[in-house]
């Protein structure tokens, strides 16, 4: 994903950021016509300081020069006006379509389906939404019409400049030749250290992303050096590349600035024989001078905003590659309601790559209101079922129904409220436990999640907590421990008022006081609601109405508990492998 065309341009690109403009074109037109103006003042003020020369000092004439410097004031006063609202405007194009950009950006990532999520880094999609996207705002504010500006500025200048002396004018651009080699060298250089910079950025999030959630890991195996050591090289390849641009910048600079120097030398070397020839007025020598700087002072900035629009090229088709990605699930369904909760797997077959099979031939049902439990040693495929439950995953072969229509039929958004899912590893957002457990849905009440909390047994710690439910849970849910998150999580399911609940691994991380308060909310979510629970702990499903045992994505036992242990195969090696020591 990090691999880019490096075309200097495209118009392709360009034609659909300007898509995204296309709401706010009013003020881009704005801002289109007052970088014209700024254009056309900005020439207007050296022919006026010639004439003042020729008209009102050489003639000795005051009053003329004085109103003749009022006008240039005036011309100043508005051509600062000018820029101040072309500035605002420009600027505030881009982050109008930054916002808009990034807003659907992070609505097409949060369609993925996790499978995408599975192969791609984390720092990577961060560095997309957050850096790459602001390098498409400086398209607009830095880039475009600062472009145009300086373009039709120099344009201008030199159709005035031979206006007023062709010969001078040849003069003043000998060195525009090797500056334009100068900044097409400049340009390319400018262009691959950019490439690399951009690369080394999303390694650089990429790596500091994974270690900050990690960092638990990193500390509890000591880890601390070698993981610095892997940091600083990243650090030293992002700053490489950063050196790269500033090297360049750093001989580009110097080369305009002789070559200017150059220019006005030979201007003022040939300009002072007219003078006293004849051929120029002495107006007209300072107004080229004057010019001199406006047209190396454009074509400097010119060499800067082509790379500025440059970096948007490639920052859009890096954030146009991820929109263009299809990697979210189909979303063809009709059926909006009437789950009840009967679930039945038929002859299902799924792999996560090619068909190397998680699942093979998997075939069970649920009966509506029914608690069916999976056991089994990891990687037996048990987590698998539910995933292909939610639609977070599809399946290859089978058929997967919910009350007799198969669920590519539910629309998904309502299939999955019709679902809640308690997983093992609880996510906390750093935000109070009442937005944690509501999720920000305008629709439940505070008094639906007090009664919810009462339910599951959670209502007593969350009591006790500084603000209760207002209570920071601070980010993942630092501030709680394990069994405490996990209840609020079941306080989350139990007011979503799901038709099929489903428990991954929902205990296994819990001490036996925590568990025993897990074991009351498990009893009274499960009332009258389909349940799948995926455990380890036996102990936590014997009152399921079904226990299927699983062995390589294939069922090797199914029945209740007693039936199970009678049958005295997989189920009892496990069960008494936990209960040996009771």
């Amino acid at each position: 994903m990090s691999q880019i065309s490096g075309k200097a341009f495209d118009m392709g690109l360009f034609a659909r950021v300007m898509r995204y403009a296309k709401p706010y074109m009013r003020i881009f037109y704005l801002a289109l016509f007052l970088t014209l103006l700024l254009a056309g003042l900005g020439v207007i003020r050296p022919v006026l300081i010639g004439k003042a020369i020729d008209v009102y000092v050489i003639n000795d004439d005051p009053r003329g020069l004085l109103l003749l410097t009022l006008l240039v004031i005036g011309i100043l006063i508005l051509e600062a006006i000018a820029q101040f609202y072309q500035t605002y405007y420009s600027n505030w194009i881009g982050q109008s379509v930054t916002i808009d950009l990034r807003s659907r950006l992070f609505a097409h990532i949060s369609s993925f389906r996790l499978k995408y999520f599975d192969k791609t880094a984390v720092g990577t999609l961060v560095t997309r939404c957050v850096s790459d996207i602001e390098t498409i705002a400086a398209i607009f504010s830095q880039g475009l019409l600062t472009i145009m500006g300086e373009i039709l500025k120099l344009v201008v200048v030199i159709a005035v400049m031979f206006a007023i002396s062709w010969k001078l004018t040849l003069y003043s651009l000998v060195p525009i030749p090797l500056l334009i080699l100068t900044m097409v060298i400049f340009k390319n250089s400018i262009k691959r250290s950019f490439q690399q910079v951009r690369t080394q950025v999303a390694r650089l999030n990429a790596f500091v992303q994974e270690h900050i959630v990690g960092m638990s890991i990193v500390q509890v195996f000591n880890r601390e050096s070698r993981e610095k050591s892997k940091f600083e090289e990243i650090n030293k390849a992002h700053r490489k590349a950063h050196i790269r641009s500033v090297w360049a910048y750093s001989i580009f600079f110097p080369v305009v600035e002789i070559l200017s120097a150059v220019s006005l030398a030979l201007l003022v070397w040939w300009g002072i024989g007219g003078v006293l020839e004849g051929e120029v007025s002495q107006g007209d020598l300072v107004a080229f001078i004057l010019f001199i700087y406006m047209l190396y002072r454009p074509i400097r900035q010119l060499a800067d905003r082509f790379n500025v629009l440059q970096m948007g090229m490639v920052g859009s088709e890096r954030v146009f590659k991820v929109l263009d990605t299809k990697e979210r699930i189909e979303d063809a369904g009709e059926l909006r309601e009437g789950i009840r909760g009967r679930i039945s797997f038929e002859k299902v077959y799924f792999a996560y790559e090619d068909e190397d099979w998680v699942l093979k031939d998997l075939s069970f049902e649920v009966a509506e209101g029914q608690t069916v439990a999976f056991v089994g040693a990891t990687g037996a495929g048990k987590s698998s079922v539910i995933n292909l439950l939610n639609r977070f995953y599809e399946y290859q072969k089978g058929s997967i129904q919910i009350d007799e229509a198969e669920i590519t039929r539910y629309d998904l958004s309502y299939l999955r409220s019709q679902i809640a899912v308690v997983l093992q590893d609880v996510f906390l957002f750093s935000d109070s436990i009442f937005n944690n457990i509501t999720l920000h849905d305008p629709h439940i009440s505070r008094a639906e999640v007090e009664a919810a909390a009462e339910a599951v047994g959670a209502s007593a710690f969350i009591d006790r907590l500084p603000g209760g439910l207002d209570y920071d849970v601070k980010e993942r849910g630092g501030m709680l421990s394990a069994g405490q998150r996990q209840l609020i999580s079941f306080i989350r399911a139990y007011v979503y008022k799901p038709r099929i609940l489903v428990l991954d691994e929902a205990t296994s991380s819990v001490d036996t006081e925590s568990e025993i308060l897990i074991q009351q909310a498990i009893d009274k979510l499960t009332e009258n609601r389909t349940s799948i629970i995926i455990a380890h702990r036996l102990s936590t499903i014997q009152k399921a109405d079904q226990i299927i045992v699983m062995d390589h994505g294939r069922i090797v036992e199914r029945g209740n508990h007693q039936d199970l242990l009678d049958q005295n195969g997989k189920y009892k090696e496990l069960f008494d492998l936990q209960f040996k020591e009771a």
